[in-house]
């Protein structure tokens, strides 16, 4: 899957992909602010199915496009990503998801949190990523 594949409208302040969530839980997918964009909690769910079933890395990497299309209709690049932060739920997960993080942002090197949670809205889902951007 392509960033460009994902579809994302943009509202003014705020960025909305159609994503299942977003709607049930009254949340945009993502919040232009001046010079950033806030980048709600993405998944590897891609038209209300989550992908890739027990592939943490895979996950993160289908997670990190919805949010990089999402920092890209807020006007931002991958570039400009100044924050990520990931949620697993088992300890192994740790190393695909930081091996996928490092693939995408390499030589941009953001800040970055990872963190183990009891679990995510859907059992199936392995990782949660959320990104900051910010215009320099």
């Amino acid at each position: 899957m392509s960033v460009s594949s994902i579809g994302m409208e943009n509202t003014g302040r705020r960025v909305f992909s159609g994503g299942i969530w977003e709607e049930r839980y009254g949340y945009a997918r993502a919040v232009i602010a001046g010079d950033r964009v806030i980048v709600s909690g993405c998944t590897a769910t891609v038209e209300g199915e989550v992908r890739h079933l027990g592939d943490a890395y895979e996950q993160a990497l289908t997670a990190i496009d919805i949010a990089l299309a999402a920092v890209a209709t807020g006007g931002l690049t991958r570039e400009d990503v100044v924050m990520v932060r990931y949620y697993v739920v088992e300890q192994r997960h740790f190393d695909p998801v930081g091996r996928a993080i490092h693939d995408v942002f390499r030589e941009v090197r953001p800040a970055c949190t990872g963190v183990r949670v009891a679990g995510l809205v859907d059992p199936r889902m392995l990782v949660e990523i959320e990104i900051e951007a910010l215009r320099a």
